[in-house]
């Protein structure tokens, strides 16, 4: 048994709470056990200068922790700005994946994800967040007419796993994390393929049966990750992907 409770291939609570916010037209709370974080999808009428000869749009993110997101306050200029630009472009190089660039031409969809309390698994709590606020933010730009269709490729959900104490466990929470020998980032597609992966050997090294069995606990975990977001969703992935 883990410290909170769980079994190693189980998940913590996960719950997402749309249209948490008035203004953004894509916003979600997504709470992954004690983990908060809060995703916003906004629209932007100009693109970087590389997509401008490519004639296509482009999807980018940007990720902070609040002061009280720990338990020791820490200032936003205390964050190593590094860390926070490493986690923005995997949430924005994850959800740019879901989408067909070319159907919105010199826009930017922008994903902002505030961290309101944080016990492990901010980054993956933040694509799947932030995949549910986009799909809304595109929904509520196609009833404005801005699209014709909603330019969605495919589902996108993120989790984390690694190895503590010699097992291989999912979805880690701050504890964990902090003792783990090995640590995950896994995001996929909702078909069970991968998108990124980014596994680091903290304390020991691991072996191949051991990144397939993590892969194992992931492929399995996002079945239920999918079915949260379809869930809260109401039936608009299924009317958009079948």
């Amino acid at each position: 048994m883990r410290t909170d409770g769980r079994k190693p291939d189980q998940l913590r609570p996960i719950s997402l709470q749309r249209n948490y916010t008035c203004h953004a037209p894509g916003s979600v709370l997504i709470e992954m056990g004690r983990t908060k974080v809060l995703c916003t999808a906004m629209l932007q009428n100009r693109v970087p200068k590389h997509c401008l000869d490519e004639a296509k749009g482009w999807l980018t993110a940007e990720y902070c922790m609040l002061p009280s997101a720990n338990a020791d306050r820490r200032s936003l200029r205390d964050y190593p700005a590094g860390r926070d630009q490493e986690i923005q472009r995997l949430i924005g190089r994850s959800l740019r994946g879901a989408l067909d660039l070319h159907a919105f031409p010199r826009r930017t969809i922008w994903i902002d994800c505030n961290v309101i309390q944080a016990d492990g698994g901010t980054r993956t709590a933040s694509i799947t967040g932030g995949f549910v606020a986009l799909l809304d933010a595109l929904w509520h730009m196609r009833d404005e007419e801005i699209f014709e269709q909603v330019p969605l490729l495919r589902g996108v959900c993120a989790l984390s796993v690694g190895i503590v104490d010699g097992r291989p466990m999912l979805d880690l929470c701050a504890e964990e994390d902090m003792t783990a020998s090995v640590d995950m980032n896994v995001v996929l597609s909702h078909e069970g393929k991968f998108i990124e992966v980014q596994g680091t050997a903290e304390r020991e090294p691991f072996d191949r049966e051991q990144h397939a069995q993590m892969l194992d606990l992931v492929l399995a975990g996002a079945e239920k990750v999918k079915q949260a977001q379809a869930d809260a969703l109401g039936g608009r992935l299924e009317e958009l992907l079948g």
